[in-house]
């Protein structure tokens, strides 16, 4: 009788919860999501107001770099936070690491909205925003694995990865959420946005935060712990447990690369390069593209809920695999359809008039500056830079050793010497106007003309790479869940996963620049997501084995 009812409690021959108790379960869970999105693009889209209010004390470029490192802290935090509680939660309990996390979390962005700016506190202002972002970086580390964990170990097998697909979905929610509140505040507060009406996004987390700390105090414990605890089979060590078997090792190092690492370039390519690419690069008008970018993201949830469904039937491997070939296939196809779609005349003009940089190899850089402190000074660099800033893509030709670079376009030269000395801003600045007025003339638009934007048809690419992601963020999450038992499993899928998102995911823009000023190509940028898919893939044919069938209750 009393194995009767452990067996009951772990869930291996009771019938499927209660569908009051798996909505419950999936609620509080996914609040975390939402959470993490909402801030994420909050913090990205109001960096240049908290630069102005957090680091006057520096040049406006210099404030502004400084505003993207503590946004980086966060990211690069993550991993650690994933050991933190982690740890936390193998040896303790899910639910009340879970509720840990999201009130370190929610308190964190709620105090940046209250934090009084340099004016006030000087140089201390900075130095607790970021405090604040490495807070709430180490919380994010163990948000995700807490929720993925709590609701496979709460769910039924043949409905684990469907289940686990409303997190993901929820982070749509997030950003939508973030783009509205922000508008709003904007609409509601005008002029005085900038004052203080963009600190009420941060507070309006408070609300979040009441609601989810409100639904996790109710919640129970994972039967699957409750097990373990009641059998005394928790791990003491689950840090050293997992480091320390080389049979748990191989299988993080084969979740980071067949899952983790292209779940984090995926999601970027899909949901927050296009935003940049459309309104940098394109230059596309910002409230057009996020109206395009907030209707796909509506799609996303059913998208999510279909492949992960898809793969509750015939297994994780065949969907992710299938979305790996459609990616790598259609991943620069799209991309060169967005340039049409949104901006004929930029790509007719690259077609037409074509640039080419003539440049001594040796004094170009690859540009890959994630920190923002680098400075890029050679005559090589400087016409990169600005070819890449105007969204054109040239060819390169090599000049002797030591020879300065120059620009053909149309058939005329543009010299580019070297940017250094106190003059160089000033100096460059200048060199910027010549070679865009160089550009205007040879068909080059200034930016993308609205009557020739089709809306449509890029809401319709969008749509596909909604699709795309969901066929390997939606199966993955689960086979994350699956691959490890669990009395590390809180640990060992929260490590890889926010490895990959802060470090992998996190560096994906200064990649991105990198490879387009190296290669020369508007899309160049591609080629950073493009070689973590292709290991992914790899990793996935040779090493991945199907997880649908694993139990996770031992």
């Amino acid at each position: 009788m009393a194995q009767e009812s452990l067996d009951a409690l772990a869930g291996r021959a009771s019938p499927a919860p209660a569908s009051r108790g798996v909505t419950r379960v999936l609620v509080s869970a996914s609040v975390g999501t939402v959470f993490e999105w909402y801030d994420f693009y909050l913090y990205a889209s109001l960096a240049p107001v908290i630069a102005k209010k957090f680091f006057a004390g520096v040049d406006p470029r210099t404030g502004f770099i400084f505003t993207l490192l503590a946004f980086a802290t966060g990211f690069l935090l993550r991993p650690f936070g994933a050991l933190v509680f982690g740890r936390l939660g193998d040896r303790q309990g899910r639910k009340y690491t879970f509720l840990a996390t999201i009130v370190v979390m929610g308190l964190s962005t709620v105090c940046v909205g209250v934090l009084p700016g340099y004016a006030e506190l000087g140089v201390v202002a900075p130095v607790i925003l970021i405090a604040l972002r490495m807070t709430q970086g180490l919380a994010l580390g163990g948000e995700f694995g807490g929720a993925a964990t709590y609701v496979a170990e709460s769910s039924p097998q043949n409905r684990r990865a469907r289940n686990l697909s409303w997190i993901v979905s929820t982070g749509a929610i997030g950003l939508l959420m973030s783009l509205l509140v922000v508008a709003l505040c904007r609409a509601v507060t005008g002029s005085a946005f900038e004052d203080w009406g963009w600190r009420l996004p941060f507070l309006f987390s408070s609300v979040l935060l009441a609601i989810s700390v409100y639904i996790r105090l109710s919640m129970q414990e994972s039967a699957v712990f409750a097990r373990l605890r009641q059998e005394q089979r928790q791990s003491h060590a689950p840090i050293r447990e997992l480091f320390g078997d080389p049979a748990h090792r191989k299988t993080m190092l084969i979740a980071f690369f067949a899952v983790c690492a292209p779940i984090a370039v995926i999601a970027y390519t899909a949901t927050v390069y296009p935003l940049f690419f459309m309104t940098e690069t394109l230059k596309i008008d910002a409230q057009t593209t996020n109206l395009i970018m907030m209707g796909a993201l509506c799609t996303s949830p059913l998208m999510y809920w279909i492949f992960s469904a898809l793969s509750d039937r015939v297994g994780r491997k065949p969907v992710m695999l299938a979305g790996y070939v459609l990616i790598l296939a259609t991943l620069l196809p799209a991309y060169r359809a967005m340039t049409h779609l949104g901006n004929p005349a930029l790509e007719r003009a690259q077609a037409q008039a074509p640039v080419v940089l003539h440049a001594d190899p040796a004094s170009c850089a690859i540009q890959f500056n994630p920190t923002g402190t680098r400075h890029f000074t050679s005559s090589c660099d400087v016409a990169k830079r600005l070819l890449y800033r105007f969204s054109a893509s040239f060819a390169t030709e090599p000049l002797a050793a030591g020879a300065q670079a120059w620009i053909g376009i149309g058939g005329q030269r543009y010299d580019v010497p070297t940017m250094s000395g106190a003059d160089s801003a000033g100096r460059e600045k200048a060199l910027a106007s010549t070679v865009s007025s160089a550009l205007r003339t040879a068909g080059y638009p200034e930016g993308a003309e609205p009557s020739s934007v089709n809306a449509w048809g890029l809401f319709g690419l969008m749509i596909w790479m909604m699709l795309l992601q969901s066929m390997i963020y939606g199966p993955g999450t689960a086979v994350l869940v699956e691959m490890f038992p669990a009395r590390i499993r809180y640990t060992a899928m929260s490590f890889p996963y926010h490895l990959a998102t802060g470090w992998i995911g996190g560096l994906l823009p200064a990649g991105a620049f990198a490879l387009s000023a190296q290669t020369g190509s508007i899309y160049g940028g591609l080629l950073y997501p493009a070689v973590w898919l292709v290991l992914g893939f790899i990793a996935t044919v040779l090493f991945f084995r199907e997880t649908r069938n694993n139990s996770i209750h031992h």
